[in-house]
């Protein structure tokens, strides 16, 4: 494969048009034969193994005493077209923040279960050259502390082959987990450190979300998943809307995440007791720590029906104004009649007054 090396725009022009020039004479024909650079691939694959091949487990999982010591074996291969040297060495997991599952940087120096893994001749980390397609099967040894603390400890064996791309070095890293229980005072415990509530109203008022917002930690010593509902109760317990559920992906001893679960439905009921129940799990392929305890939290929430209030507001205004108008009808109507009454006697006394005074001449003398 012929390589060219980086050059400047003006020299590449140059090389460029007597590449050129060269293949219109015929100069460079075995060029066209030599397979580009674009097509090598590099790849790599890594799994956990007997003494010469992968059997089939997805990670490590050990329980040891404090001062034990285990071997195993774990197989490299070269799944790339380019032969390629890989660094293996181990170190330690911890949960991201999107709560995946994360190792140390490769220079960074593990403290737990990471630096308790060792290879040839007690390595922290070897060099293991393969040839495309090429496979080795590379014994480690595992050295448990005499003072290891009871509970989980998770780390990675991990593959990592660096790789220059133009500028820049591409640290491409395969790992497999490493989980490692000391038994002893096991505490699988999972608990809601605190939790609030968001009610999302919209037109419809028995049609609104609610976001539960709760920090689970793991405040035990066991590596621990969840089954997770969330509901909304409102007054005497009902349940005002269907409950939401989900998974939650394993969680490391210590380690804490924030997590919001939407429920749907809920209607502007006024009082809300929205809640979550966590029933804590572990993976297939971990060690069983016994029993696991349900955790529960709930809190408070107002879902006000504002527009309901509107209308009943605007209702109550319509109503008291025509009540109002209809009293000061009937009050004029009263008025009215007692005024008509008031006159119509008025006018009769006058009549009567009038008929029963004597007839008199036109000088004033009484007939």
């Amino acid at each position: 494969m012929l390589l060219i090396p980086a050059l400047t725009s003006p020299l590449r022009r140059i090389v460029a048009a007597f590449l050129v020039a060269g293949a219109l004479t015929g100069g460079l024909t075995m060029l066209s034969a030599a397979p580009a650079h674009a097509d090598d691939t590099d790849g790599i694959s890594g799994a956990p193994s007997s003494d010469t091949a992968a059997d089939g487990r997805s990670r490590f999982s050990y329980q040891a005493s404090p001062g034990q010591q285990l071997t195993d074996n774990y197989i490299l291969t070269n799944t790339g077209t380019t032969p390629q040297t890989m660094k293996l060495f181990s170190t330690d997991a911890y949960n991201t923040d999107d709560g995946s599952y994360g190792l140390l940087d490769t220079d960074a120096v593990p403290t737990d279960a990471g630096s308790w893994v060792t290879f040839d001749q007690g390595a922290k980390s070897i060099d293991v050259p393969l040839d495309p397609g090429a496979s080795r099967v590379v014994p480690f040894t595992v050295d448990v502390p005499a003072d290891a603390a009871p509970g989980d400890h998770a780390a990675g064996i991990v593959i990592s082959v660096t790789t220059p791309q133009g500028q820049i070095l591409v640290d491409r890293r395969v790992a497999t987990r490493l989980y490692l229980r000391v038994p002893g005072d096991l505490q699988p415990v999972l608990t809601i450190s605190s939790i609030a509530a968001d009610y999302h109203g919209g037109i419809n008022p028995l049609d609104g979300t609610t976001d539960i917002t709760f920090t689970v930690k793991n405040s035990g010593n066991v590596a621990l998943g969840a089954h997770m509902v969330a509901g909304v109760n409102t007054y005497f317990g009902i349940g005002a809307a269907p409950q939401a559920r989900t998974d939650l992906s394993e969680m490391l001893p210590g380690s804490t995440r924030t997590i919001t679960m939407t429920v749907s439905g809920v209607g502007q009921l006024g009082y809300l007791n929205p809640y979550v129940a966590l029933q804590p799990t572990v993976s297939d392929d971990a060690l069983n720590p016994g029993p696991l305890a349900q955790v529960n939290r709930d809190t408070v929430a107002f879902a006000v029906p504002w527009l309901l209030l509107v209308l009943l507001v605007l209702a109550a205004g319509v109503w008291g104004f025509l009540r109002f108008r209809r009293y000061r009808d009937e009050k004029t109507a009263r008025e009215w009649i007692a005024y008509t009454e008031a006159e119509a006697r008025r006018k009769a006394r006058d009549e009567a007054a009038t008929a029963a005074a004597p007839e008199t001449t036109k000088t004033g003398e009484p007939r």
